[in-house]
């Protein structure tokens, strides 16, 4: 038996999409552009800013994709890669020291890595990208090397009998322009990096200012902070020996 529509529903007229894509169960539909600007990550800010503004149903929600969803992927991965340095690293001085006092005060020199190459980025006018992200990662191993010299050669003025305040000031003394050279050289040669003298510099230069701004900082600092962790850090373990 047929039946009519019109006799079991309203018909109207009205428009739809000629194709319905699913994704996951729900419908979905996808707007996409070419970013011509060389900022990706400041395109997709602006790009979010503008769809949180966006008065949306309750039942619709957005999400980016392509480039953005990439770069957002790279800076999870990098940041646990990051995390997973430390640690390792961490965990090397503690078997190489036979404790973990030291290498605690070593560890006191990566704050100012990080500040530095945030401001060495802000300098450059430069944004936080995969490259300079990568570039925090290579700090990592790099930076820890100054404190390791200064606090390897403290421990061993301690064994030969000296205090701690008088090995801190030997091994300034005697660390310091090794120091300096190793940081000097490295920053050199990072600075075509920097300044996007050879040809991948779009990819290659947020990398060499992030390096370049974080081996500044520490340099400056390693020597005066690092120093004054270890000595607080060792009077503490005094006290406890007394107590």
């Amino acid at each position: 038996m047929e039946v009519p529509i019109e006799e079991i529903t309203e018909v109207k007229e009205g428009s739809t999409s000629n194709t319905i894509t699913r994704r996951n169960g729900r419908i979905y539909a996808e707007v996409s552009g070419e970013i011509t600007s060389k900022d990706v990550t400041k395109v997709s800010a602006d790009v979010k800013s503008e769809v949180d503004k966006m008065k949306l149903p309750a039942n619709v929600d957005v999400s980016m994709g392509g480039v953005t969803e990439d770069i957002n992927e790279s800076f999870t991965q990098l940041g646990l890669a990051m995390l997973a340095a430390i640690a390792i690293v961490y965990l090397i001085l503690v078997i190489t020291f036979g404790g973990g006092l030291a290498p605690f005060a070593i560890l006191f020199s990566l704050p100012f890595t990080i500040i530095g190459g945030l401001v060495g980025l802000l300098i450059a006018g430069e944004t936080l990208s995969v490259s300079a992200m990568i570039g925090a990662l290579m700090l990592i191993g790099i930076v820890v090397t100054n404190a390791i010299v200064l606090i390897d050669r403290v421990i061993h003025k301690e064994k030969e009998g000296l205090s701690t305040r008088e090995a801190l000031l030997e091994a300034g003394g005697t660390r310091l322009r090794p120091i300096l050279m190793t940081a000097i050289a490295t920053i050199g040669a990072l600075a075509p990096l920097a300044v996007g003298l050879e040809g991948s510099g779009l990819i290659s230069k947020g990398l060499g200012v992030t390096v370049i701004g974080g081996l500044t900082s520490s340099t400056l600092l390693t020597p005066l902070i690092v120093p004054i962790v270890y000595e607080t850090l060792m009077k503490i373990k005094n006290r406890k020996k007394k107590v």
